[in-house]
Parts: C-alpha cells; structure tokens; sequence
C-alpha cells in the first residue's frame, strides 16, 4: 500500500475510488465500506482512504477527544490488509481545520488523487464549521466529474458498528463484544518497562509491564486471557491484569501487567502486542498475599484452557 501525505500526492494513472474518515479501529464497519470500493474499482481504479494522523476532536475540543482503538501505525497496516491501495494521511492541525471545504475537495481529491467516486457516512462533515456535507460534495462532484455515494453504517444485533460504540465496550471490559465489531480480538502494542519487581520473587507470577501511549483506548479494569506478541512475531497465550492491583496499593496508576506463560527471559525495552479475548473476571482486592496467589493459578490455568478451546 502506498502513503501519501497532501503534500507529495500524485495521481495514478487510473484514478481511485475513494472513502474518507478517521478509521479508527478499521472494524467491520469500515471493512465493509472497503469492500464496497473494491468492487467498484475493480482491476481499473485504486481503493484509496483519506484519514488523519490523529482524531480530529484533540485538535478542536481536545477535553471531548476520544481515546483511540489503533495508533496510526497499526491502522495502517489493518488498511493494507483490508484491500487499501492507497492511503492519504492528513495531518490535523488548526489551519486544516480552517480550509475551505471546497479547496479540500478541489486541491486534494480532484488535482491530487484524481477521484471517480466517493464513498462517505450520511452524517458526513468537512472543512471550515464543518460546512462541507454530503450535499456539497454532490454538487462539487458534478462539477468536476466525480460520484458520491452516502453509506449507511453497517449493524450488528441491530445497533450500529462504530468506533464510539467499540471504545464504550472496550472500557467496560467488554473485550468479547469488541472482538466481534472489530473482526479481531482487541490489542494495544506498547513497550515493556520496569515495574516494582513483585511479580516474580514475591507471587511467582513474573510479568511484562507495558507502557501504553496516553492517547490509546484500553480494556476496564480486570483479569483477561489473551495472547502477548513479541518483536520477532513469537505469540505466547498469556493472563493479563489491567488494574490499580489494590491488595497491595491504597491507589496507583492503571497498569496493564502481562504473566507469560511457558515463558522465561528478558523482555525490557521490547514493543510488544497484547492481544485481549476473554474477561475472567473483576479485579479484587484480597486479604493476604497467599489468598491472591491461589486466585492468580486458578487465573492462569483458566486462561491456558480458553486459549486452547480457542486454537
């Protein structure tokens, strides 16, 4: 897949077909819209997303901006797998904000991608006071030669797929729940740090402590089965703990700490996945240390029989 920033673009020969959007998460959702185009391109066109580097909202109302389901890295490579050819990465800022809707249109989907079709949500806003709609981009594809099409948002049990909903179930614990709207389980990728060294020479449970960016969505508090992805692509099943571990600490930051299992080594400094599929259970606080142990193999042998009726 190729990237592109505003900038640098230059239109294929062919042309593209079309969507624009945030994207985060690249769930079903916007598979589906990603489906659609390659149809319609077929052999002739390229399928092509115009997305931003960031949400908009930490731009414009950053106290309302969501956290978000993928780093752009990642929804990247989540577009390049989905069948995207082309992806133009906006870079948000307050003078993108400001453009004209209709120099968006013109400089960047007309003179950069050479656009023959756009695919967009109902509710579709651009530009400057989010003047651009769909209504506009009908009128401005008549003029310059291209077609829009209004996508309604894909459903699941009746409700739509969207990236709002997967973020609200996702801090619920809900990791069962997002894996479907996605189409994969949920993960967050960070980097293994120090942690207070309890885990191991205290319970016998030693664990890769991840450090997250702030700006990433992650599960509720609670104890997880999942799988843990290293650098060079080894997967080990894993429980995971996501929490402020309250037998030991009266409060303390959320910390999302990952037992290997079948595991032994060094794993500081590593960006790592961690990948969410089942919630076994509430984080708790437990009387003695010896009581949290118990708790902790009947945790980890739980998760070996999930993971496993999951292979």
């Amino acid at each position: 897949m190729r990237v592109d920033v505003p900038e640098t673009a230059i239109p294929s020969p062919q042309g593209c077909v079309a969507t624009i959007g945030v994207y985060d998460g690249v769930h079903l959702g916007h598979r589906r819209v990603v489906e659609q185009l390659r149809s319609e391109a077929g052999s002739e066109a390229e399928v092509a997303v115009v997305t931003f580097d960031r949400h908009p909202l930490s731009v414009l109302r950053p106290d309302m901006a969501p956290k978000m389901l993928t780093s752009l890295e990642n929804k990247l490579l989540l577009l390049e797998a989905a069948g995207v050819d082309r992806c133009c990465v906006i870079s948000f800022d307050v003078a993108r904000s400001e453009e004209d809707p209709e120099h968006f249109v013109k400089d960047l989907l007309v003179d950069r991608l050479a656009v023959r079709s756009i695919a967009v949500g109902a509710d579709f806003r651009f530009g400057r006071n989010r003047s651009g709609d769909v209504a506009l981009l009908r009128k401005l594809g008549s003029e310059f030669g291209f077609t829009v099409n209004s996508v309604p948002l894909a459903e699941q049990d009746d409700e739509p797929i969207s990236s709002t909903r997967i973020r609200q179930v996702v801090s619920e614990g809900e990791v069962d729940e997002a894996g479907k709207l996605l189409g994969r389980p949920f993960s967050v990728s960070g980097t293994v740090e120090h942690g207070d060294g309890r885990g191991g020479p205290e319970l016998g449970f030693p664990t890769a402590n991840l450090s997250v960016d702030a700006s990433l969505a992650q599960p509720g508090a609670g104890i997880y089965a999942g799988t843990f992805t290293r650098e060079s692509g080894e997967v080990f099943v894993s429980a995971i703990s996501v929490g402020r571990r309250p037998t030991f600490y009266e409060a303390a930051e959320p910390l999302i700490e990952c037992y290997l299992i079948d595991f032994s080594g060094d794993l500081y400094g590593e960006k790592v996945e961690a990948t969410f599929h089942h919630k076994l259970r509430d984080e708790l606080r437990f009387d003695s240390v010896e009581a949290l142990i118990e708790q902790m193999h009947r945790d980890v042998a739980q998760t070996k029989q999930l993971l496993e009726l999951l292979k």
